[in-house]
């Protein structure tokens, strides 16, 4: 007769079933909720190159994506649409993901490029390069004056969002700080850049000013093609840092002493990945202009479905931060057609009910 083991006695069990079955139905839930999103995205970004000046349908779009259709519908689609669906793609998987890692490594779920000092350092980069260094030239678009040298608006705004991060990780070192800490200190430096944005633009002339809030406005349809590819080789090479990370956030999901514990440096952890994080917020917002909300609020979604497990909550926050910048895009073009309405006011009017409803949900339970 056969000893008895814990896989016989199990198969006697109807009810009951072993550890490595449940894993694998746990895991196997958690990638069939990420390919759906991941199609969701696909046919979102699909049906967002027909919206436009150009009446297209579906069948259009597809016919033109495939080299297919009319040349009009091929030009339009590539050189007008494609570039600005990638870059809500690429932004919103940037903007997602870096939130996530704010929120991991900070242990704070208000944690943003926004809470810490990322956006208005972008912004007072921004306001610097138009009025004092002169980006600001004469070009205009339907009466509004905007720079003629955006290469030194965005190197600007890029070094500005940094120069934020580099004072509170800087601030970090120097005297352990908290998690709740450096929170606070990136809400002061927003105040602080926030001062120093209106201070400038109070001395500045009124076609600087334009141009200053045009840029803060936020819009997708202002980077080219070249620009898109520093933008994804940043997403990309922090995507990759994240997903190398990802056990170490699930390690520090249990506090600092678990994660210790563990042999997880978390002092090295938290800094490396807030860096990255600021460095692929920042890439976004130097292109595109202020975005807010989008880094705050898909992890905040992702987790009612996904949980915190990291390997499966970083690629579902991307995902749905790329479906939440695209129908923020959809909306801007479709409301008041043929006007487009500026991106990162939509993105707070999608976002702000979004995270109010899940935080009163969340104080309910």
């Amino acid at each position: 007769m056969e000893p008895e083991t814990l896989v016989s006695r199990t198969k006697r069990m109807p009810g009951k079933r072993s550890p490595h079955c449940e894993y694998r139905r746990y895991a196997r839930h958690k990638r069939a909720i990420v390919v759906a999103l991941a199609v969701l995205v696909a046919g979102v970004a699909t049906l967002s190159m027909t919206i436009g000046s150009a009446d297209l349908s579906v069948v259009d779009v597809v016919l033109a994506l495939f080299g297919g259709g009319d040349e009009y519908d091929r030009i339009v689609v590539w050189n007008l649409r494609m570039p600005r669906v990638l870059t809500a793609l690429v932004g919103g998987v940037a903007l997602a993901m870096a939130g996530c890692a704010f929120q991991s490594t900070l242990r704070n779920p208000l944690a943003s490029a926004s809470t810490l000092g990322i956006s208005q350092g972008a912004a007072f980069g921004a306001s610097v390069a138009i009025i004092l260094l002169g980006a600001n030239g004469a070009a205009a678009y339907e009466g509004v004056q905007f720079s003629s040298n955006p290469y030194v608006t965005v190197v600007c705004a890029f070094l500005g969002a940094m120069a934020s991060t580099l004072v509170v990780l800087g601030l970090s070192r120097l005297r352990e700080m908290t998690p709740e800490s450096i929170v606070l200190a990136g809400v002061a430096l927003s105040a602080l850049f926030a001062g120093g944005t209106t201070m400038i633009q109070y001395f500045a002339e009124d076609s600087q000013v334009a141009a200053v809030v045009f840029w803060t406005f936020g819009d997708l349809s202002r980077v080219s093609y070249r620009e898109l590819a520093i933008m994804g080789c940043v997403t990309a090479v922090s995507a990759v840092f994240f997903f190398l990370n990802r056990w170490n956030y699930n390690a520090m999901e249990s506090g600092e002493a678990a994660a210790h514990g563990l042999g997880v440096n978390v002092r090295s952890v938290r800094l490396a990945g807030m860096f990255v994080a600021a460095a692929a917020a920042a890439s976004i917002i130097a292109f595109c202009g202020i975005i807010n909300f989008v880094g705050l609020v898909a992890p905040h979604v992702m987790r009612r479905f996904i949980g915190s497990d990291y390997r499966y909550l970083l690629p579902a926050s991307a995902f749905a931060g790329a479906g939440l910048l695209l129908v923020s895009d959809i909306v801007a073009h479709a409301v008041v057609a043929p006007l487009i309405l500026p991106i990162g006011a939509i993105t707070s009017f999608v976002g702000a009910p979004m995270f109010l409803y899940l935080l009163f949900k969340g104080v309910s339970r």
